[in-house]
């Protein structure tokens, strides 16, 4: 850690962070949500748990004249038993909506998971910091993004000039939710996450409720996409919901419904856009539940397999297929009375060409050449003036601080 005493300490506070819905305060620290604590308290599952305390899509944002800025933190990295060890987390500089640099911090908690066992142990490691230097004197608007699949608690801010908060530049907030597809998967970096490359091309600001394994139409996840004060919106529904094997088509029509319904109490007139599923070829007829397989791991890899029997889709099992027809009829039929309300099969944005070209390392999750196709298509099929997102230009805009 740096000691000059003649450097700014700033503290985190909710006016420096974009894309938290809240701050918890630690021992420490502050460590960044993506749910809220009410939604948070009615979660169960160690999974979401863990995936949306991983920071995707947030990020320091300050004003500044600082040539040098140090954070320490203290991250949580992830060691699968029986997988390859997984990378440090990235932390992204923008400087003046430019790229500046790149750094990890080694050391903090570990959390082991035993996939097969379903179990999970932390134990506690130290802090880091994180340097970025060599930046102009010239007053700037900087960013620092918070790796985007590492739960990150944020300890100290040091500059060597004073920091205030950045002005509002007038954007739109896009609010979007997802699975690990949208939360980022095995993108280069926070800044490169699909939804994060497509915000930047589309001018807007993101706030990010991709949750790995996650995305399963939870009633607080609707709520809090109610609650949240965004100018445009999508959901991108399936992949979790098969590859958890969570519910027949029974269950899952009226919960489309449902979750659609309770955005809708909070946004009534925001251009909604539902999502389906890039291609995955491995669900497109197949049920799940997905698994691992390990065998590769010898070599390096990680892969994942579907476990259920085609056969099993006349009783109601879902597929991505069954899941997409489903989504396209439910949406035709409420757009009749909700025309900012629109559909995108996933597959426009990562399809069958686009799988013989990139496919899907493990079997589920884009690599990073793969998220910047989606991001780069996503952003031409919503934010261009033909997009799913052209009616939502014009309108009162919300201000993207969310914390």
């Amino acid at each position: 850690m740096h000691t000059n005493d003649n450097w700014t300490a700033t503290p985190v506070t909710a006016d420096l962070l974009r894309g938290a819905l809240e701050l918890e305060r630690t021992e420490h620290g502050v460590l960044p949500h993506r749910l809220p604590a009410w939604a948070r308290a009615q979660n169960n599952d160690p999974q979401l748990a863990m995936a949306e305390s991983q920071p995707s899509g947030v990020r320091l944002v300050f004003r500044t004249r600082a040539t040098a800025v140090e954070l320490d933190t203290r991250p949580t990295k992830r060691v699968y038993v029986g997988a390859p060890p997984r990378p440090d987390g990235v932390y992204e500089l923008v400087v003046d909506g430019r790229t500046a640099g790149r750094a990890s911090v080694a050391g903090g908690n570990t959390l082991t998971i035993d996939m097969s066992a379903g179990t999970a142990e932390q134990r506690s490691g130290p802090a880091g910091t994180l340097r970025f230097d060599g930046l102009s004197g010239d007053v700037k608007d900087v960013e620092i993004w918070l790796p985007h699949n590492e739960t990150t608690e944020l300890l100290a801010l040091r500059t060597d000039a004073p920091v205030e908060p950045a002005p509002d530049r007038g954007r739109k907030v896009w609010l979007h939710h997802g699975s690990s597809v949208s939360h980022g998967s095995d993108a280069a970096g926070p800044t490169t996450t699909w939804p994060a490359l497509a915000a930047s091309l589309g001018g807007v600001d993101l706030i990010n409720l991709g949750f790995g394994g996650s995305a399963l139409l939870d009633p607080f996840t609707a709520r809090t996409l109610r609650d949240t004060p965004a100018d445009l919106i999508s959901v991108k529904i399936g992949l979790n919901i098969v590859n958890a094997d969570l519910m027949r088509l029974r269950a899952f029509t009226p919960a489309v419904h449902g979750f659609l319904d309770t955005i809708r109490e909070g946004h009534p007139g925001t251009p909604l856009l539902v999502v389906s599923a890039i291609l995955c070829p491995m669900h497109e007829d197949t049920p799940g539940p997905a698994a691992p397989d390990f065998s590769a791991v010898s070599s390096g890899q990680m892969r994942f397999r579907a476990t259920g029997d085609p056969a099993e889709r006349a009783a109601g099992k879902l597929t991505l297929n069954v899941i997409r027809d489903e989504l396209a009829r439910i949406v035709a039929q409420r757009a009749a009375d909700d025309p900012r309300l629109h559909y995108l099969d996933g597959r426009e944005l990562y399809g069958e060409t686009d799988h013989a070209e990139l496919p899907l390392p493990d079997g589920l999750h884009p690599d990073a050449a793969t998220h910047r196709r989606i991001g780069e298509r996503f952003a031409e099929l919503a934010f261009t003036a033909d997009g799913a997102f052209a009616d939502g230009v014009a309108g009162v805009r919300h201000r993207s601080g969310t914390v």
